[in-house]
């Protein structure tokens, strides 16, 4: 099947010739006619087939007819990411080149008033991640009442980064009558619960089984010391025929180090990670496109999406947490039915990550090994995940993770066996007078300075006295020291006493 088949437009199919697709992709020669009918999508299918083309060429053709009212977009597209939303304004340009449509981008890192003024002059396609479109909203600089086309991308990944709240408020402000296209890469039961809600008795176009890799990416595992990582790393790097790769890394703050460490040995090497200004994350990232760096070390906001020509590796140099991760992440290669490679580097103790990957993929990864590095195997699990939680290197030249010791818990006696009495050698050694003194609940006041030598007055313990006594007794005393002190003449005057002063008060 053609492109023209699917019942595109003449300046849609030029632009996309021009990009040198011929052929359409199973997700888009399902979807493409069924947007086009005006029906609702609910679109599942794996990373790197194509779902960005296919909303995006029909939406050309339904917004060909129409004018855009100014800050009241004609169509809404919602990404998860600041990339992936970038990446979509790009299709935009390329199909729409022959179409007089306008466009706007709204994400963070950009500043409010050039968004305001695109805003200002009308938009046709608007294209926002969740949290930018609120605050341009809250601001009363967008109006959502004209939307006829909503597009949630990426919807799964929503549901991780937390903004399925702020998607669901979005969808309250828009018309009940319009059209909804829902995309995810993997339709847990979350998301099909959202999916029943947002869309109106939809299609469901599903091309490929939830969570699985492409069969064209060749996978491999090499369990390896996780203070050995970085040198299997830049081994496995040396022995491939690397192109251009993505390193995973699951931390931010690992993804600098990493890449410094790169750099160091002498690799064209850059970061992508979430903390970077966004000029820097789109700096970095159009270097990459354009073959400036060949080795990208990057968090999981590079997984999503991003459409990198004939990208040949991705490295996971971390086992990811979440398997849906892996699956995402290794689907950055392998794109447009080319072959791509994977290699993942695990430690010892990161068995049960691997299992749950395995489990989601249903296949078992092949294991490889690192040239010049032995061979470990997995540790025995308790069933329980865990991460890294401590520092690189900690126990050099072993395949084990040092631990510290745990500490044993105290055994504690029964109450019944405890000695209701001390020793007699301590009653022996105690002082006679502690004997009598009776336990005093409450700290007394410290005796005065001039009755420190001798015994303090006794008090009864049992209770307190009014606060209106203790305070006039206070006044009391501090009277009679006043009193004590006083020889009969003024302190500080000497012998020029005025008169009125030194006469005694009656």
């Amino acid at each position: 099947m053609s492109f023209e088949s699917l019942g595109l437009s003449s300046p849609v199919l030029q632009a996309v010739s021009e990009k040198g697709y011929t052929t359409p992709t199973p997700i888009q020669e399902k979807a493409i006619p069924i947007v086009l009918m005006g029906r609702d999508v609910l679109g599942c299918a794996q990373t790197g087939t194509g779902k960005t083309a296919s909303f995006v060429l029909p939406m050309i053709d339904i917004l060909a007819q129409g004018r855009a009212k100014a800050r009241m977009p004609r169509s809404l597209i919602l990404e998860p990411t600041r990339e992936l939303a970038a990446q979509v304004a790009e299709n935009f340009d390329i199909y729409g080149k022959y179409n007089k449509l306008n466009m706007a981008l709204l994400i963070g890192g950009v500043s409010f008033e050039d968004q305001e003024r695109a805003l200002e002059r009308g938009v046709d396609v608007l294209i926002a991640t969740p949290g930018r479109l609120l605050d341009h909203f809250e601001r009363g600089k967008v109006l959502l009442n004209d939307v006829k086309v909503l597009v949630i991308d990426e919807a799964d990944r929503m549901l991780d980064m937390g903004f399925i709240p702020d998607v669901e408020r979005i969808v309250s402000l828009l018309p009940p009558l319009r059209q909804t296209l829902f995309f995810s890469a993997t339709m847990p039961p979350e998301i099909k619960r959202l999916a029943d809600r947002f869309l109106s008795n939809p299609r469901e176009v599903t091309v490929a089984p939830p969570a699985s890799a492409a069969k064209n990416i060749v996978q491999g595992l090499a369990v390896v010391a996780e203070e050995d990582k970085r040198e299997a790393l830049r081994r496995l790097i040396r022995e491939q025929d690397v192109k251009n790769a993505i390193v995973f890394c699951n931390r931010k703050r690992d993804v600098a180090i990493l890449q410094g460490s790169l750099k160091k040995h002498g690799f064209n090497a850059g970061a992508l990670h979430g903390d970077m200004s966004q000029p820097a994350r789109m700096e970095t990232l159009d270097k990459f496109k354009q073959g400036e760096i060949q080795i990208l070390v990057a968090s999981d906001v590079a997984a999503r999406g991003l459409d990198i020509n004939d990208m040949s590796h991705v490295f996971n140099f971390d086992v990811p947490f979440s398997p849906e991760d892996y699956v995402h992440r290794i689907g950055r290669t392998g794109r447009a039915g080319k072959t791509g490679h994977s290699f993942t580097l695990a430690s010892p103790d990161e068995g049960a990550l691997v299992e749950a990957i395995e489990k989601l993929i249903g296949t078992t990864i092949p294991r490889v090994d690192v040239p010049g590095m032995d061979a470990t195997a997995f540790e025995a699990s308790d069933g329980r995940r865990r991460g890294r939680g401590r520092a690189r290197g900690a126990k050099a030249g072993s395949g084990e993770r040092a631990r510290s010791p745990r500490r044993e818990p105290r055994e504690r006696k029964p109450r019944s066996e405890q000695p209701a009495e001390p020793p007699v050698e301590l009653q022996a050694a105690a002082p006679v007078a502690h004997e009598s003194r009776p336990k005093r609940p409450h700290r007394e006041r410290r005796p005065e300075r001039e009755h420190r030598e001798s015994q303090p007055p006794q008090r009864e313990p049992s209770h307190r006295e009014p606060r209106a006594d203790r305070t006039n007794r206070g006044h009391e005393r501090r009277t009679e020291r006043r009193h004590e002190r006083d020889d009969g003449a003024p302190i500080g005057l000497g012998d020029h006493v005025p008169a009125f002063l030194a006469r005694s008060a009656r």
